[in-house]
């Protein structure tokens, strides 16, 4: 699996940090999303699917590759 963001998007909501803490993060003085992990492990691709439909902002791509 692949993820993408779009930091131009992003809203700073935080959905995707609370369902894949271990794939995104927040920076510290906008909220903006930061990519943690591009390829992360099988175990955390549902994790990164479900941030990628909360998103409002839908500035998360998922790919399986």
């Amino acid at each position: 699996m692949r993820v993408s963001i779009d930091v131009e998007v992003c809203v700073g909501a935080g959905q995707c940090v609370l369902a894949a803490p271990d794939v995104f993060d927040q920076r510290d003085e906008d909220g903006m999303v930061v990519l943690l992990l591009e390829n992360p492990p099988a175990s955390l691709a549902e994790a990164a699917k479900q941030a990628a439909l909360l998103c409002p902002a839908l500035a998360i791509r998922t790919s399986d590759e």
